[in-house]
Formats: C-alpha cells, structure tokens, sequence
C-alpha cells in the first residue's frame, strides 16, 4: 500500500537540518504535540492553546483539478551572470480553472477548499530547471507541473488532440488525410504516454482516502483509467467541454472502445448539453451494450457494479472578474472611442468575436451580412460588422485557409459597398485586451455567435452581461436611471449554450439566407421586445455562473462517493479495458473447493437450472444441447439424492434421463416453464394442458413488428411466444418493444394470458404458468 500521503514524502525529500521544505498541501495527520494539564512540563501555555486550536480543526476539502494547462503564465527574467534569469509566474486570469476556484471562494460557502493544479506549461523548461520550477509553482500557486518533451507534447497535443479528436467531435469525418488526418498510431501512443505522466504527477501529491480529482476535457480522455488502476476508490470527476459526436461519428475511431471504457472509470461525467449526453449515452449502449436509466432526476449507467452518473449543466461567466473590467477606467476611454466612431455617426454596430478556426463559421457570417446588404439597401451605410478574430489554437493548412478565405471576402463586401467614409466589414485578426473587447460588447447593438460547432461558447453570455453594464458606463453612454438595458443575440443552433439562451434568435448557420433574415429581424426588432429578450438572458446569466457549475459538480461528485469506502472492490482487465468491479460488502465469492464440499455432504440436493446462458451459450445459433450437456444432466440424475429441475427450457428437446417433476418439491411454475421428461424421452410440461389458441392471435401482431424492425425474431415455445430484439438496433428494438407491449395487452385482453417485458425480449404466456 502506497503512502496516503505523498506530499509528506517530498518534504522529507527537500527537508533536513539545512533544507527547507515543501509546503504541506493539507492533508490529514496526526497532531505533533497532544496537549494535557501537568503532563507535559515547561510547555508555553499559548503554544498548548495553540496546537489544541490546530488539532481540532476538520481537515480542509481538497480538490486536484487538473488539466492540459495549469492557470499561470510563465515569462522569462532577463539574464543576470551565468546562472540564467529564472522564471515569473502569474495567475492566468482568463483561465476557466482560476476562475473556479475564485468564484466558489467568494459565493458558495467552499472558502476553507484548498484546490491543487495539475498540469502543463505553454513555454519549454530546460531540464534542468525543472525542480526550481516546480518548487516555485508549488509554493506559489499550489500547482504542480508536468513537463513533457518538445517532441512528445507536439505528438500529443498537435497531433492527436487536435488533428483526430478535435476534428472528429465536432463531427469531421478523415475521408482525406487533408479533413482532420488519418488515424494515426505512433500519435494515439504519444496521447497514452502524456495521460500516464499526468497521472504519475497526480500520485505524487493525492490522498486517495480523501481528495477529490476534477479532470477535464479532451486531452486527458485516459487519465481516469491509469487512477483507477493505481487506487481503486478514488473520487473522480471527469467534464467534457467539447462536443461529444453522435455514436455514427464516433465509431469510425480505432480506439473508441477504449476512451469509452477509460471515461467510464470516472465516478461523474460531465457535459454542456443533453445532445452531448445523449450521444455518450449511444454509444455506450451500442458499442459496450450498457444500459442507463433515471435515478431521481440522474442519469446513470451501471457498470461492473459501480454507478457512474451523467452530469449535464453547461458553464458559466466570472461574474466578478466581468463587474471589475467593466469598472476600469481604461475601459470607459475605450467605449468613449467606439461611440464616436460608430453611434454618433448613427452607425448600428454588429459584433462578431470568434477564434479563427474553421468551426467558428467566420466565412458563412460574413456571407450573409453580405446577403443583409444585398437584400436590405436601407441599411447601406448605416450597419457596420466588426469581426474580432482571435488567434487559432490549433496550426495547420485548415487555418491558413480560413483567414485566407476570411481576409477576400472581406475585401470583396467592402469594394462593393463602401462609400466614403463608411466601411461595411471591420475585420479585427490583431489580439485584444480583455477590457477592448468588452468595451465593444457595450456599444454593439447585437452579437452574432453562428459557428458551426462548438463545445460551449460563453462570448454570449459575456455579451449580456456587458450590455446590462453599470452606472459609470450608462454616464458614457448617456442612459438615465430608469433605462432599461436591452441586447439581440443570433447564435447557432450548433453551439452549447444555444439551449439556455431562448430569447436569441437561433439559426442554422449553414443556412446563409436564413442568418442574413435573423439579422434584418434583430435589428428591426422593436425596443420593448429587446428588452424582455435581455432581461430574461440577464436573470440567467447572472444566476448560472462558473461558481454555481463548478459547485453544483462538486455537490454531486461528494454524493456520489458517499459510499466508496463501503464497496469491496476487485480490479480486472488488462491496459485500457482495465475496470474496477464493485460489490456490496455482504458479497462472499464462491470457491469451488467449497461448493464441492457442501454438495458432497449434503444428502437431499435440488438444482434449478436455466437454459440460455447457463446449458447453452447466450449467443449460440443452435438451440440443441450438446453431448457434453447431456452426459452432465445424466450424471447429476442418476444420482437418487437430486432433484434437478430444466427452468425455462426450450421446448421438445431430448434427452436421455427424466426429471422428478415440481410438484414433489410444491415448488409453483410462475416463472417459466418446469419441465420434465418422460421415459420415452420426449419432454411434458409438469402443468396441466393448456390451451394455446391466443396464440393465433399474438402471432399475427409479433409478425408485423418483426417485418418493421430488422434483427428481431419470433420465438414459439410450447406454452409461450416471445419477441426478441437482441439483434436490433438497441434505441429501435427498445422503442418497438413498448408499442408491442401495449398493442398485444390490448388484444389480447380477454384471453388468460399475461405479457411481460423483459431484457431485449417480450413475452406471452397463459397467467397459470
């Protein structure tokens, strides 16, 4: 058993008589000194108070969050002597992970969580700079680095990350080599290595017992299994914040199975929208044959035991860090500059902000504002689109290519209908401040969003909360007290925060007319609808934001693992298909030396025994039992002691030895059929005859289902009828099954039958058996 305490072992390792060691990352130990009135002489009475203070405290929750980059930013100190510089750090404030852990802290009664990131650096670390760096960050920041090799992190991240996942989720199929890339595996081992040296970076610094673990996004896919493997109970969490494709998409992949399997090793999986759910939840049924159900408003999916659940809550603003830069002086100067360039030359604005990618849908808006100019000539001269275009974070020919095709467009719409002074297209591709583009968010009239996929988005909602602004900006802008703020927004039914926002125009981006018409209607659109349409956004907005996303999974992650240290737990499997199987503690596993010695002692024996999947494979095609079969039943009648009874058994198959029949035990035939075999070994049912004539009633109807749903089949038992679809498609089958059901209660309800649904099958047979 590892040490539950790693950090522990690193202040050891940096401790000594001259060392100073590591900070303690806050886990629980026991107290350095016990304190106790005359026990312990010459102890100073404020340093007993002290560590009593100290030992009575409850231990700090904990959380590791970790993910493909640590929020700070490195830069290079200037050289002084032979030593080199060194590095600075400072928080990232742009970044999702700080801005986590600075909004839990300040709204959700979490202030005394302690929270530890694991993670990568953007700037290369020379070797041998490694240990003052993660000390430093450590110290610091509370962040633990993981240094990767310039080769090993470009496979990684621009080649498999970004050349196969990302294509792929946002649903690019590699038909070509130049459409996302071919599979490739030296890639797919370098994607392996990186999630196995986070992990290692993990165990350094976790209590198992206690931490939580908060993984995200797509670049640590695999993570969850290398910490399963390494602690079987440990609290896991795992969120996607890219798209997840439909289950058509995604089964072109040659390692799905095993990123299916890795993300189920996670306690709590989470998404931005119910379609991203649902495409998990697809192909979790279809490829590994998992069903999942509603548990009280929760979607879970049982898995070898364990329930993993399905979060979806898509995420929110920093509200505060919004309300802070729209209080900086800075920002009003700027939005001082705009209103003279725009509103007071009674120029509307509209506001595209989008990363230069070529799911962002640059092109096809920039299309249809050149419809909106091309079908409305009132607004000629009067509207203007500014396109801020932020640097790719991917590389590539793709990239190229969108702001080649990006830069002509724009140059064509304004050769076409610019006049003096007015330029139609504004396309800003240099980067701006934070506060720069708020202060457009203030003057824009309305914010177009039509990309054609993408995970989440938040540029609208950053919008809505700039529009609704503060007193300092409503004096620049020349609002009394009583006014009311209004927004428009136009996003893509295509991008995750689409569903949260049902005051926006949605369209199809694709669709170039319909987005020039959404345009047209925005801006035509009268005031007091504007302003229910902001208000309502705003509520939302202002109620949802990244504190309440990060707490709400947090809370859940907490109930989840309640029970973790109750399960008896047995990890198998080997590499990626590794998978922890999880029982209640009350299970005791049958040794077969204990079976033998309980059958050979016990003197009056009765064996009940199944036929599919237990005397003959689930999956065989011939029903018929095999020689070894019937040499084992043989065996087992022929001594006088058991009673061996055939549940369930096909019927009119033989054998060569009869069956006592149940009435000799009393045991009641309600669950399937008892069968016994005569002595001219020929089966009979050990229940009175039956009349069967429903049966040309439920015939006909399971006919027509069977046509219309392929891979389904009539079974004609000798007492029974049942339809199967393990065969069909799973969402199809299951769908059929329901409308069967209720169509062959309907029919048949005056005969003296039952019908039942049960796995991939529904089934009739008279109510006496």
């Amino acid at each position: 058993m590892v040490s539950r305490s790693y950090s522990n072992l690193l202040e050891l390792a940096a401790g000594g008589s001259g060392g100073e060691p590591l900070p303690s990352l806050g886990r629980r130990r026991i107290p350095r000194v016990v304190t106790a009135s005359g026990i312990v002489p010459d102890l100073d009475v404020s340093d007993a108070a002290s560590a009593a203070d100290q030992s009575s405290h409850a231990p700090r929750e904990r959380v590791i969050i970790v993910a493909n980059q640590l929020p700070v930013r490195a830069s290079r100190r200037a050289a002084a002597g032979a030593g080199g510089g060194g590095w600075d750090f400072a928080w990232d404030q742009d970044s999702l992970l700080l801005q986590v852990k600075d909004s839990l802290r300040a709204h959700h009664g979490r202030a005394d969580v302690e929270f530890v990131y694991v993670g990568g650096l953007r700037d290369d670390v020379p070797p041998a700079e490694h240990d003052q760096v993660a000390h430093d960050l450590l110290e610091g920041f509370r962040c633990v680095p993981t240094f990767l090799p310039a080769d090993l992190r470009s496979r990684f991240y621009h080649g498999f990350c970004k050349q196969q996942l990302w294509p792929l989720f946002h649903y690019m199929l590699p038909l070509s080599p130049e459409l996302g890339g071919r599979f490739d595996r030296l890639l797919w081992q370098a994607y392996v290595s990186v999630n196995k040296i986070f992990a290692d970076k993990i165990l350094e610094v976790i209590s198992p017992d206690e931490d939580f673990v908060w993984v995200h996004d797509y670049h640590l896919m695999v993570l969850p299994t290398f910490l399963r493997k390494r602690f079987n109970r440990v609290k896991l969490g795992f969120f996607l914040h890219s798209p997840f494709p439909s289950s058509e998409i995604y089964k072109t992949l040659p390692v799905r199975e095993e990123l299916l399997r890795s993300l189920l090793n996670a306690d709590l999986i989470g998404f931005h929208t119910f379609d991203y759910a649902r495409h998990f939840l697809s192909c979790c049924s279809r490829m590994l044959g998992l069903k999942y159900e509603s548990q009280r408003g929760y979607i879970a999916l049982e898995y070898y035991g364990r329930t993993v659940t399905i979060k979806i809550l898509p995420v929110g603003v920093h509200l505060e860090q919004l309300r802070s830069v729209l209080n900086l002086p800075e920002l009003g100067v700027k939005v001082a500059e705009l209103l003279k360039q725009f509103c007071h030359r009674n120029r509307l604005l509209l506001l595209g902000v989008d990363d230069m990618d070529i799911f962002k849908g640059i092109s096809l808006k920039l299309l249809a504002f050149e419809q909106l100019l091309m079908q409305h000539p009132e607004w000629r001269g009067r509207v203007v689109l500014v396109q801020i275009a932020n640097p790719a974070r991917g590389r590539g020919k793709d990239v190229r290519e969108v702001q080649e095709e990006s830069d002509a467009m724009v140059r064509r719409i304004n050769d076409a209908f610019g006049q003096p002074g007015y330029q139609p297209v504004i396309l800003i591709d240099q980067p701006l401040q934070f506060y720069e583009r708020m202060a457009y968010y203030v003057v824009a009239e309305c914010c177009l969003v039509t990309a054609v996929r993408d995970g989440m988005n938040l540029i609208p909602y950053e919008y809505v909360i700039a529009r609704q602004g503060n007193e300092r900006i409503d004096s620049i802008l020349g609002l009394g007290p009583a006014s009311r703020k209004k927004s428009m927004l136009v996003v893509s039914e295509f991008i995750g925060c689409s569903p949260s926002l049902s005051g926006a125009i949605r369209v199809n981006p694709w669709n170039i007319d319909s987005v020039a018409d959404a345009m047209d209607y925005a801006l035509e659109m009268p005031e007091g609808e504007k302003v229910l349409r902001h208000e309502k956004h705003h509520r939302y907005v202002s109620t949802h934001d990244v504190g309440y996303w990060a707490n709400s999974f947090l809370q859940d992650l907490e109930r989840i693992c309640l029970d973790h240290n109750r399960r008896r737990c047995w990890g198998i499997g080997f590499g990626l298909k590794f998978r922890v199987v999880a029982l209640d503690p009350n299970f005791k596993k049958l040794a077969v030396e204990h079976l033998v010695l309980a059958y050979r002692r016990t003197k009056k024996r009765v064996i009940l025994l199944d036929y599919d999947g237990t005397l003959m494979p689930q999956t065989s095609l011939g029903k018929s039992p095999t020689s070894r079969t019937i040499d084992m039943l043989n065996s087992l009648c022929r001594d006088r002691n058991n009673m061996v009874f055939l549940v369930s058994a096909k019927s009119r198959m033989t054998l060569n030895e009869w069956f006592l029949p149940c009435e000799s035990l009393g045991l009641a035939a309600e669950h399937g059929c008892f069968l016994r075999l005569r002595r001219d070994a020929e089966w009979e049912t050990c229940v009175p005859v039956i009349d069967c004539s429903w049966k040309q009633i439920a015939e006909p109807v399971m006919k027509t289902y069977t046509e219309t749903t392929d891979g389904s089949t009539i079974e004609d038992k000798e007492t029974a009828i049942v339809w199967c679809y393990e065969d069909a498609d799973p969402d199809f089958g299951s769908c059929q099954a329901k409308e069967l059901h209720d169509h062959l209660e309907s029919v048949l309800a005056n005969e003296p039958v039952s019908v039942k649904a049960g796995p991939n099958l529904v089934e009739v047979k008279p109510q006496v058996v």
